[in-house]
């Protein structure tokens, strides 16, 4: 049994068994190239166009059928939230919003008290004790990703925005019979200011770890956008230091993820046992460039507040990947309760985008990338020359003189000067929002600047030269 004194109370809760008798390598970076991942001895990118992270703690949600249609897309990657923090209807001005539960439809990984009053109806939580039922479910749902070769990025804190999310929370003393959490909501995720929830974060951590050991397709995000709400850089070490000693005695360990910024950031202070830095609405990509010498994963895994047309998503997801970045995940408001297919016509007026046809242009970009031995490959734009059409722009991935994938938007026609060495090169113009080869040839190149002129396209097109 599992044991955890705090505030004069005890956390009590079975050690479940490993999923495995002998589990495979979780995804890891790759040891040929650190900017990428390995997945089941393959390299891999992850691309995904995933619903708003409440696949688990939403008791009406169907993941099955959710999970079927990514990968019947070939995506391969999603993320969900832990329970933690959960949203009312309404919130962000997001219609249908599955991380907003129906009354009494909320499951959390704390079990339910018999005590009544928990805000979104039902009975009060009690932070010693597991939910069996919420176990379950995850080790399910991961379970079904795997099955599928989705990796769940597995969130495990979230700060309250504002009061309207922290008045939901098991972890406010108001939802709870314990007398845990009675601070602000600013305070919670904090070493010294938590009102005993740090043991609480603490122990949930450990259950999780326990309960998902034996799951190769998955990795650990300490807390999303941990920039709002007063989520100290303390108190993300110390999580992190809690994932490491968990996992240490297991024959392998996960990926752990840290949010760093909305946008870009510089890393000046890369926390040890962290392998993935992901960043929200990074576009432009300066995130990459800026956290390239770090050797380590970088991610854009949240979108939106650009409309909800597919262009802007496409060209972010395109730049991303382009520049060296390892992971793109849309968030896709087109999954719903009762719509787990993507087939949700949301209104105009929705934070972000996401459809069938975009979840298809994301399959393209795939496709791309994995013609290309990518583990070679450095984002490099020295090697473009010029060419490109009034408010172009253009971004290349490069092993020089064999592979150049190059991504350029801002039409309608490209004469794209670039630097070959001499050789036999095959040239493939594509699209990526239809993925259709629109124009291939061959080029025998004595060496220097090389001219390739594009077939007319609105408002991008992406080029492969292979030697």
């Amino acid at each position: 049994m599992l044991r955890i004194c705090l505030v004069g109370l005890c956390l009590i809760g079975a050690a479940s068994t490993s999923n495995a008798a002998d589990p495979k390598p979780p995804l890891s970076l790759h040891p040929d190239n650190s900017h990428y991942f390995l997945f089941r001895g393959k390299p891999a990118v992850l691309i995904g166009s995933a619903e708003h992270y409440g696949a688990v703690l939403n008791l009406d949600f169907d993941y099955v059928r959710y999970l079927d249609e990514l990968a019947a897309r070939e995506l391969n990657h999603t993320r969900t939230f832990s329970g933690a923090y959960v949203e009312p209807q309404g919130a962000f001005n997001i219609e249908k919003n599955t991380l907003a539960p129906a009354p009494k439809r909320f499951l959390s990984p704390w079990a339910r008290s018999t005590e009544s009053g928990y805000a979104n109806g039902g009975n009060k939580f009690d932070l010693t004790k597991w939910d069996d039922a919420y176990f379950s479910r995850l080790k399910d749902f991961v379970g079904k990703a795997s099955e599928r070769g989705i990796i769940v990025e597995f969130a495990l804190f979230c700060p309250f925005y504002e009061e309207v999310q922290w008045n939901l929370s098991p972890q406010n003393a108001d939802n709870n019979v314990n007398g845990l959490g009675r601070v602000s909501r600013t305070d919670v995720y904090t070493l010294d200011r938590n009102g005993g929830l740090l043991a609480i974060h603490d122990a949930l951590v450990r259950k999780v770890i326990d309960e998902l050991r034996g799951f190769d397709n998955l990795y650990y995000e300490v807390c999303n956008e941990p920039y709002f709400g007063g989520v100290t850089m303390d108190w993300q070490r110390h999580i992190v230091d809690v994932i490491a000693l968990a996992e240490k005695e297991l024959p392998h360990q996960h990926l752990i993820s840290l949010n760093i910024a909305n946008g870009s950031k510089k890393i000046e202070d890369a926390p040890s046992g962290v392998s993935i830095f992901n960043f929200h609405y990074a576009s432009p990509p300066d995130a990459v460039a800026q956290n390239f010498g770090l050797k380590r994963a970088i991610g854009d895994n949240e979108t939106g507040f650009k409309g909800t047309a597919d262009t802007h998503y496409r060209m972010e997801a395109w730049e991303f990947l382009i520049v060296g970045g390892a992971l793109y995940s849309h968030l896709d408001y087109s999954f719903a309760v009762g719509h787990e297919d993507g087939s949700f016509q949301y209104p105009p007026t929705q934070p972000g985008g996401g459809n069938a046809g975009f979840r298809e242009q994301m399959r393209h970009l795939k496709r791309f990338l994995n013609r290309f031995d990518y583990l070679k490959m450095q984002p490099d734009n020295t090697v473009l020359k010029g060419g490109l059409p009034e408010k172009g722009r253009a971004r290349a991935l490069v092993e020089p003189g064999r592979q150049y994938a190059v991504y350029l938007f801002g039409g309608p026609q490209a004469r794209l000067k670039i630097e070959l060495p001499g050789g036999e090169y095959d040239v493939e113009w594509i699209s990526p929002r239809t993925g259709k080869s629109e124009q291939r040839g061959k080029l025998s190149h004595p060496g220097g600047e090389a001219t390739l002129e594009s077939p007319t396209y609105d408002p991008d097109v992406a080029l492969r030269v292979t030697r």
